[in-house]
């Protein structure tokens, strides 16, 4: 699996619209074949910082992923209103089943 967390600010005009510029991409990206997950989340302390956290199943779907019409499209609708360089983490993790369940924290009854 692929796992990718990608951080971006945004200007702070296009902080209250991110998700629509990015609409578009997302809807894409989450119907491709090979991705297991595209989720985004806003920083609670940062308002004009989102994150985005994806995964692939492996590299072939990154390749595809990277290599199609509306990633070109999503960064080009995204280069207008990011504020800088977004950060990334691109890691390949050997287990193939993406999320488990977290061993220290279960629901009370």
């Amino acid at each position: 699996m692929i796992f990718i967390a990608v951080r971006f600010t945004v200007r702070p005009e296009f902080a209250d619209t991110w998700m629509s510029v990015v609409g578009p991409f997302t809807e894409a990206t989450r119907a491709e074949p090979g991705n297991l997950f595209f989720d985004w989340s806003r920083d609670v302390d940062h308002p004009h910082r989102f994150t985005l956290l994806e995964a692939f199943a492996d590299e072939a779907a990154g390749t595809a992923h990277v290599q199609s019409d509306h990633f070109r499209a999503g960064l080009e609708a995204m280069a207008s209103a990011i504020a800088e360089t977004p950060e990334i983490i691109n890691v390949d993790v050997p287990d193939q089943h993406g999320w488990g369940p977290m061993a220290e924290l279960s629901p009370r009854a």
